[in-house]
């Protein structure tokens, strides 16, 4: 596979900054799924514990903006499990 791209790079040295950026967003992409897949609503054990989400308490910002929330002042609604 590199050296297929490395021939064309070297017949078509326009083609070098469209691989450097295809690659780029290939790692952005990636480094981005494993962010998401190692999140606190994410479990991969179910053995120690089935249901991480419920470890959260109340003032834990889901959101990245919350314009209308308060979220230091908002109490837990619901039972403890």
């Amino acid at each position: 596979m590199f050296r297929v791209v490395a021939e064309h790079a070297k017949r078509h040295p326009g083609l070098i900054p469209q691989f450097f950026f295809i690659c780029l967003g290939m790692g952005g992409a990636s480094l981005y799924l494993v962010r998401l897949a190692r999140g606190p609503h994410v479990t991969w054990n179910k053995t120690d514990n089935p249901e991480p989400w419920n470890n959260l308490d109340p003032t834990y910002q889901y959101k990245f903006v919350a314009i209308t929330t308060d979220y230091k002042n908002l109490k837990k609604e619901g039972p403890d499990f």
